[in-house]
């Protein structure tokens, strides 16, 4: 392999030529952070259980016995337990330490915010066996963090480091001139330098990008950087974003360090520039979410405690209200609020643009609480909301599917799509682009592989993902994975036969710690065979298929559940019908979507993909796919768009034309 380009933490390849020569400003800034020292501490890396582990959730109510048992006093809060530290100097109970370690009530994981020491359950539990030993608990210095890991992110601060000192504030260029048409291009034009300064933003001018700083909340040393590139697209400005470090590296709500610790109410936003016209038009304490409305780390729950409310304006789409909601579900409904999304509610920038009153939309904000039984009036403005952005509802839309668009009219959460095919039709690599069309547009994915072992799945996502054979251009690899690394995506390990209630602890852990909106199953007969009514295995799959529906409408989550087909001939076309085991899975299913393979009658190649249900509209209809073995993909991304054909069935009359004459037919599921 060729030798690969500098890669200090894995950045992508758009500010690293920034890095590369040039002397280094002499003098530090004071925010810097000095490069020794390692800003967090994990006993366990971040991964879903192997197979056969215990359960990852604890339930508080054990946690609360254990403290007790323990001796530790602790205190109930919002989504944490709050009890002195384990991690730092023992003090004299006289001097009342504070209570600076979080336990998730969920999960039981802790953080300690004092000395950033972090781990799960069972280190806790360690670490308390060691106290009472008269041993230390280790401090974040002494954590086991491998060589490669910690010389990668001591690279990632110190790349960090070099940006944030090329970078200058905004009112500190050349003229007033390029001050104005930089703000102009980022849409920023009302913001005051006082508001921009007060927050740390910068700019870079070698990139045309601002700089948003993630200051540690200990000490206020720099830990990281978002840059901000605006592109003007006729009307309308698109944003692209770069972290240094990664996401997954290093999590920091952007407007930490100016928050107080008498400060009661906070606003959560899905952007940094939404935080600080926020902040600006109200004096409201504001933060920004690292990936915005895509998750909600809950390494970020212990510094919100300190709010009694918290109001949540993410966006102004409903793929944003809908995260804000189950945002809301980890921080305790109790205190939390929602600012509506409209066309008199827009995000705060383009709010504060239009010179609407941010304050008046903050008191309007709904609460997220709601009673067992509400009224119409109490629904009312969201079915308007749903009338009126019927677009949105319909889901998010395939980029490499647009015919599949046409017809289930885009990927809805809450819904259970079967999907099945012949033997060797190539169901897994059709349902991995499927998915990862989605993931690439920020659904958070999480992939149970049953058949096919993870490092197979992802060697075939990647070589989707690039579209490309990269076995013939490994000097590329580390571009594309690091790309492809930054996607939300997650895959379970287990392999093999499983048993279903293992599965489902795994995926509830997930939706927590990954706010997953898609989790593919693939397949369905590798649980069939742990269940206690084996005996009877339609019996066994109807549980099977009533758990995974059950939870998806409970968790607001899109679950794709691939089924084998019955043994039919060979030379026909596959049915509702044909899907294994009784009619359960196609009655409850949203969606079923039929991989159609005809080469054996046709010739080789000859596929195409069948929705035979649409629960959502009743659209349902065929159309081709061309398989591209160099790229793995079925799609035609980049390709010339394949024609979308009714269904035409081998016995019966041909379904009737739809009502434009179109190409789907429109009956009801």
């Amino acid at each position: 392999m060729a030798a690969a380009p500098l890669r200090p933490c894995r950045a992508s390849g758009r500010f690293l030529p920034l890095l590369r020569g040039g002397a280094r400003s002499r003098g530090a800034s004071p925010w810097a952070a000095g490069p020794g020292r390692v800003a967090q501490r994990r006993y366990k890396k971040d991964v879903l259980p192997e197979p056969g582990a215990a359960a990852p959730a604890v339930s508080v109510t054990e946690i609360r016995r254990y403290l007790r048992a323990q001796g530790i006093p602790f205190q109930d809060g919002y989504s944490c337990l709050h009890a002195p530290s384990l991690f730092g100097p023992e003090l004299p109970p006289a001097a009342g330490p504070p209570f600076t370690l979080f336990i998730d009530k969920t999960t039981g994981s802790f953080l300690c915010t004092a000395t950033l020491a972090e781990g799960g359950w069972q280190d806790l539990q360690a670490a308390v066996e060691l106290r009472h030993r008269g041993v230390p608990a280790p401090g974040p210095e002494e954590g086991e963090r491998e060589e490669e890991e910690e010389a990668e992110a001591r690279r990632a601060r110190e790349d960090a480091r070099r940006i944030w000192e090329r970078a200058l504030p905004l009112g500190e260029l050349l003229d007033e001139e390029e001050t104005r048409v930089t703000k102009a291009a980022f849409g920023i034009t009302p913001l005051a330098d006082s508001t921009l300064k007060r927050f740390g933003v910068r700019y870079l001018r070698a990139a045309k990008a601002l700089v948003f700083p993630w200051f540690a909340p200990r000490d206020a040393a720099l830990r990281g950087l978002k840059l901000l590139v605006a592109e003007q697209q006729g009307d309308a400005v698109s944003y692209t974003e770069e972290t240094l470090p990664r996401f997954d590296a290093y999590r920091n709500l952007f407007g930490l360090p100016l928050i107080g610790r008498r400060d009661t109410e906070v606003v959560l936003t899905g952007r940094e520039l939404d935080a600080l016209a926020l902040h600006q038009a109200t004096g409201v304490p504001c933060l920004a979410l690292p990936r915005g409305a895509t998750i909600l780390p809950p390494a970020l729950l212990p510094y919100l405690e300190q709010f009694r409310r918290v109001t949540l304006w993410l966006g102004d789409d409903l793929r944003s209200w809908e995260a804000a909601k189950l945002f809301a579900r980890k921080l305790n409904p109790k205190r939390c609020s929602l600012v509506q999304p409209g066309d008199l509610q827009p995000r705060p920038l383009e709010a504060l643009n239009r010179g609407l009153n941010l304050t008046k939309i903050l008191r309007a904000a709904l609460p997220a609480g709601h009673k067992a039984i509400v009224s119409f009036r109490q629904l009312r403005e969201e079915v308007f909301g749903e009338l009126a952005n019927s677009e949105q509802v319909a889901g998010v839309k395939w980029a490499r599917f647009p015919e599949l668009n046409k017809l289930l009219k885009g990927h809805r959460r809450g819904e259970l799509t079967v999907f099945t095919g012949p033997t060797g039709s190539g169901k897994t690599t059709f349902i991995s682009e499927y998915a990862l069309d989605l993931c690439t547009q920020g659904v958070c994915t999480l992939w149970g592989s049953f058949e096919i072992n993870n490092i197979r799945l992802a060697k075939i996502m990647l070589t989707q993902f690039a579209t490309r054979r990269l076995e013939d251009q490994l000097e590329l690899y580390d571009e594309w994975a690091d790309r492809f690394e930054d996607l939300p995506l997650y895959f379970m390990t287990f392999h093999g036969q499983q048993n279903i209630k293992t599965v489902l602890d795994t995926m509830q852990h997930a939706v927590y710690m990954y706010d997953i909106t898609h989790v593919v199953v693939d397949n369905l007969q590798f649980m069939m065979g742990h269940e206690q009514l084996s005996a009877d295995r339609l019996a066994a799959q109807d549980f099977i298929v009533g758990a995974f529906r059950k939870f998806a409408t409970d968790n607001t989550c899109h679950i794709t559940l691939v089924i084998h087909p019955r043994k039919e001939d060979d030379e026909k076309e596959l049915q509702t019908a044909s899907i294994f085991g009784s009619a359960k899975a196609s009655q409850e299913a949203d969606n079923v979507l039929i991989l159609q393979d005809r080469k054996l009658t046709t010739g080789p190649g000859k596929r195409y993909l069948q929705v035979s249900k649409n629960r959502f509209d009743g659209d349902v209809g065929v159309f081709p796919l061309e398989f591209s073995k160099a790229s793995l993909t079925f799609s035609s991304y980049g390709k010339n768009k394949a024609k979308l054909k009714k269904v035409k069935e081998e016995k019966g009359p041909s379904p009737k034309k739809g009502p434009n004459g179109g190409v789907g037919g429109s009956g009801k599921p």
